[in-house]
């Protein structure tokens, strides 16, 4: 048998560390340090526990030694990470029938019996184990029910309760170790990002009654608000002094008011309280962070049990962290260390308050975060309906097409049968800020009937109100209790030291003038990304679009496309104006045309009588669109090559409102991509046409322009022929999107209902469409960076997928070389400040922030 593992009596000089001991030991020893009244504790180490767990008890005796011989004892866990748990803690060990004697005489039998009590029923439940419900017969309070709970301790174990200070402690111990290293208690702290070898620290240390025939009593007291992160003294405070109580901010009241169950602790003990604020003020600014005391009082004087890190909010966080550094606490740099990337997703929508009632009725992917309260509608036109009646909305739909984006722009929020995390919702969710939940399979969809039907069997109908929390995934009944955004001074603060701090550079994908707006706003570096065929579902562009496709000619085409060309010309300008002094990347016409055309006989009808063609016509042209894998059709580079009247319209429109946004500001250099290219050839052919608009549009104006010309590298092709296609390419601009699509062989639109199975299996650690695959398609990045380079020395290289704005995806974008990444405008905060992280955690040599999982 190995030697009996030590434990320590926290000193000043005691050889006590987060890494070996727990947080919360350490903590108490930096508080021992700063000479405040902290009762003797002793730690055991990470060792000493495991050795505890596999049946090797330390010396108890040597334990007991180091405290008075009457004092009463509570054991507390010290893991290394606070968020990682532990099992609770267990007080007044240590009470018998003799120490509950000698307390009588001093604090009268109601107060020992009650100590006395509460120790029992604790050390039956967490260390005996035995069923609460063995003691639903007792009394509360009292000798009476002391004796009762004591008899039926008795009757459960067969034993009376042990007497022996030893015996408890060593069985508390036992109980606390082995718990710890339980399977139940392995899997949730590991879910919580613990290691699965994560130690446990214990703390002894001495009880402090709060009984006497002074002040006495118990509490904590903190100087922020844990919700806002406003300086506030809030706090609670149990008076034991004659039963009264006497609270802190509970409910909304301060610390220093008077409240209507009783006085105020300032009232009560007034050294004590001065005192109290003295301690939380010094913890403050030499621990470095804002904390909250747990403490003791015993008549009047002031007695600190423990420091712990203030609980908060993302709101908060964000506030209590610049507080720090404008206070001089801590450099701007561990600001930004101290701050989840993804909390500041959370800041910019409003969110479900933290402590309001669910009532959950489904649940699916959390495409895009926020949350939103309104009405039932199922399909756009209702939901525009809705908007204009000034009345929010929450749009239904199996899943969303194009021809949805107005209904999703009138919606307060969309919620989606099918899709997964770059889904048509949830991308275009994401852009607009609008909470999204995709994949919410588990829920009956029956547009038909106008209804969701949710896993428990009950029914809502067009109209009725729910919630859609897309920071959490969860679809609620009614309205609950929400947090507004906070754009505070202390986000726009946190996020200027970021930009001093980060070394990559930062766009956002917008599609529309208030997209445009929105990524401005944010402080993006321009557009990485503007996807032109979400304006032509524009029901004024619809039906010339439509025209465009029935049109039998490349003349008729283009005579067609001539009347769209003003309206894209116009587009283009207002995002140029926007961005004005900033790059606008482009990317030409995408999506195969069969997503323009109805698919439905009363649809086909009303285009019938719009153009003026036979329905059978109609159903013919739709029909030939058809296509049995449209996502691997005719789309992107091959329209523009079979089609290219469509891009010579883009281009014409694209140099035309260059020529016209230059006029009034600075000169415009538009950046033009092909997307879903696949061969040299393809770039060769329609860099040939584009190149010819421009010398027309040149010639025509008497103006000189400059453009860049580039590809979007979405194809594994693509990627591993970089080389040849950078010769023709301004800039590769990554689109994770379909690359990790085709890559996996995977359908972005339909992996949603099985990923979550292969998370949980381990199949894959992680949704690819969400976290950067960074050993499969992340290989292919490499490769098409390092070709891209060889190819042409100074082309710009980008990522423009949806794994641009995933903070867990950044780091691998950054030490890929990249040039910047795109992103949704509303993740662009996030991004700034992952960024930056990664170019501090860089020169401190430190890793960035870990982030928990979605």
């Amino acid at each position: 048998m190995p030697d009996a593992p030590l434990a320590t009596l926290i000193t000043q000089s005691a050889p006590i560390a987060t890494s070996s001991h727990g947080g919360r030991a350490k903590c108490l020893q930096r508080l021992v340090r700063l000479e405040m009244p902290v009762p003797r504790t002793v730690a055991l180490s990470f060792d000493a526990v495991h050795a505890i767990a596999s049946g090797h008890l330390p010396n108890i005796d040597a334990i007991l030694k180091s405290f008075a011989s009457d004092a009463l004892l509570c054991v507390r866990p010290s893991s290394e990470d606070p968020d990682w748990g532990g099992p609770g803690a267990i007080l007044n060990i240590g009470m018998n029938e003799v120490r509950c004697k000698e307390l009588c005489a001093r604090l009268g039998e109601e107060a020992a019996a009650g100590l006395y009590l509460r120790f029992v029923q604790s050390y039956a439940v967490h260390v005996a184990r035995l069923d609460p419900d063995a003691f639903d017969d007792v009394e509360d309070g009292g000798p009476d029910a002391l004796r009762e709970t004591l008899l039926a301790y008795e009757a459960e174990t067969d034993e009376p309760f042990p007497q022996d200070p030893a015996e408890q402690l060593g069985a508390v111990l036992r109980s606390m170790a082995r718990a710890w290293e339980g399977t139940s208690a392995r899997l949730l702290r590991q879910a919580k990002g613990a290691p699965a070898d994560a130690g446990l620290g214990l703390v002894v240390q001495e009880m402090i009654p709060g009984l006497g025939q002074g002040e006495c009593g118990s509490g904590v007291l903190q100087l922020v608000d844990s919700r806002t992160g406003k300086p506030q003294l809030t706090g609670r405070y149990l008076s034991q002094s004659q039963g009264r109580e006497a609270l802190g901010a509970g409910a909304g009241a301060l610390f220093l008011e008077k409240d209507e169950r009783g006085p105020s602790l300032e009232e009560l003990a007034p050294t004590a309280f001065a005192d109290l604020k003295a301690h939380a003020e010094l913890m403050r600014r030499r621990l470095r962070e804002e904390m909250q005391v747990e403490f003791v009082i015993q008549d009047g004087s002031v007695h600190i049990l423990d420091g712990v890190r203030v609980a908060r909010s993302a709101r908060a966080a964000v506030r209590i962290a610049v507080a720090l550094a404008q206070d001089g606490i801590i450099p701007p740099h561990e600001a930004l260390m101290r701050v989840d990337a993804h909390a500041m997703n959370e800041l910019l929508h409003r969110q479900v308050a933290p402590d309001a009632k669910r009532d959950v009725i489904g649940a699916g992917i959390a495409a895009s975060p926020g949350a939103a309260t309104g009405a039932l509608v199922f399909n756009a036109v209702d939901a525009q309906a809705s908007a204009a009646r000034g009345e929010p909305c929450i749009l239904v739909r199996r899943e969303t097409s194009p021809e949805d984006v107005r209904g999703m722009h009138a919606a307060a929020a969309v919620l989606t049968e099918r899709g997964g995390m770059t889904s048509h919702a949830a991308v275009i969710g994401r852009g607009l800020g609008v909470p999204c939940i995709v994949g919410a399979s588990n829920m009956k969809f029956l547009p038909k009937r106008k209804q969701l039907v949710a896993p428990d069997g009950r029914v809502f109908g067009q109209g009725d109100i729910v919630t859609i929390d897309g920071s959490s995934g969860q679809v609620l009944a009614g309205e609950p209790e929400m947090l507004e955004a906070a754009q505070d001074d202390a986000f726009q603060t946190l996020l200027a030291w970021a930009d001093e701090a980060r070394d990559m550079g930062i766009r956002a994908n917008a599609d529309t003038p208030a997209d445009a707006q929105t990524a401005r706003n944010f402080k993006a570096e321009g557009i990485g990304l503007c996807r032109t065929e979400h304006m032509f579902f524009d029901p004024g562009r619809l039906t010339v679009m439509r025209e465009m496709i029935f049109a039998e000619t490349s003349a008729g085409r283009a005579a067609v496309l001539a009347r769209l060309l003003p309206m894209q010309r116009d587009d283009f300008r207002e995002l140029f104006r926007i961005m004005e002094g900033l790059p606008v990347c482009i990317r030409l016409f995408d999506p195969p045309l069969h997503e323009f055309l109805p698919t439905s006989m009363s649809g086909q009808r009303e285009l019938s009588e719009a153009l003026g063609i036979p329905v059978s016509d109609i159903t013919r042209r739709v029909e030939e669109l058809e296509e049995y894998n449209p996502m691997l059709g005719l789309r992107g580079v091959r329209l523009g090559v079979t089609v290219p009247e469509i891009y010579d319209m883009q281009a014409r429109a694209i140099f035309e409102a260059t020529l016209e946004a230059s006029k009034d500001g600075a000169p415009v250099v538009p950046e033009i991509m092909i997307p879903l290219v696949s061969a040299k050839r393809e770039v060769e052919l329609v860099k040939a046409r584009i190149d010819a608009v421009a010398l027309a549009v040149s010639a025509e104006r008497g103006q000189r322009f400059d453009y860049r010309l580039g590809v979007m590298v979405e194809t594994p092709r693509a990627a591993l022929r970089a080389e040849e296609i950078a010769v023709h390419s301004a800039f590769l601009s990554f689109g994770t999107n379909d690359l990790t699509q085709m890559t996996y062989g995977l359908s972005r639109d339909d992996a949603g209902r099985f990923m979550s199975n292969y998370v949980q299996q381990g199949v894959f650690p992680e949704d690819p469409f969400h976290v950067l695959d960074v050993d499969g398609v992340g290989e292919l990045l490499k490769l098409g960076v390092q070709r891209g380079r060889k190819g042409r020395t100074d082309i710009t290289l980008s990522i423009c997928g949806e794994h641009g704005g995933n903070p867990e995806s950044i780091a691998f974008c950054r030490a890929a070389g990249f040039d910047y990444v795109s992103c949704s405008p509303f993740r662009v905060p996030a991004v700034r400040l992952a960024a930056a992280q990664l170019a501090i955690g860089e020169k401190i040599g430190k890793a960035a922030p870990t982030y928990a999982k979605n």
